[in-house]
């Protein structure tokens, strides 16, 4: 009887920690793969690309006007931004909202980083997104070495970039 309690805890311990990686969660460190395409569409120049951000890491943030945990976590990346100094680059991508609306919202928060528009919200799809907002952290590649889900800070977002 014993063991059949110990067994059923490891069963129910490891499906939690299953469905926390299907779900989203804050992902750490994972085997890194080639980030896809960014939007075209541009909100707050200038228009980057993929390519463009390789040299450096990168920080591509999904947000929307529309969500609430966006809306409080917004001055944040305003402070990120001003304190990256180039050790990465910053690039807001609204997701699934109007452009008027992010366009509201970039001049509210006095966004001056690149911000793209995802209207369709294709690209998220792309990105893999389960929720907003969502931010990949990308190494000098390219390539995604971590999802973050949920809002994050100005702090912890710089101490997450890689250093190599």
């Amino acid at each position: 009887m014993r063991w059949r309690g110990v067994f059923i805890t490891v069963a129910v311990l490891l499906l939690a920690s299953l469905l926390a990686v299907l779900v989203g969660g804050n992902a750490g460190p994972a085997k890194a793969r080639p980030a896809p395409a960014l939007p075209s569409r541009v909100l707050v120049g200038p228009r980057v690309d993929i390519a463009s951000l390789r040299g450096r890491p990168a920080i591509i943030h999904f947000w929307a006007s529309w969500c609430g945990p966006c809306v409080k976590e917004a001055p944040q990346l305003a402070l990120l931004a001003s304190e990256l100094h180039g050790r990465a680059t910053l690039v807001g991508v609204d997701w699934s909202d109007s452009p008027a609306s992010a366009a509201s919202f970039v001049r509210q928060h006095h966004w001056t980083f690149p911000v793209l528009i995802d209207s369709s919200g294709e690209v998220g799809n792309a990105y893999g997104l389960t929720g907003l907002p969502t931010t990949f952290l990308l190494d000098r590649q390219g390539r995604i070495i971590r999802r973050l889900v949920g809002p994050q800070t100005a702090a912890g977002l710089f101490a997450s970039l890689p250093t190599q």
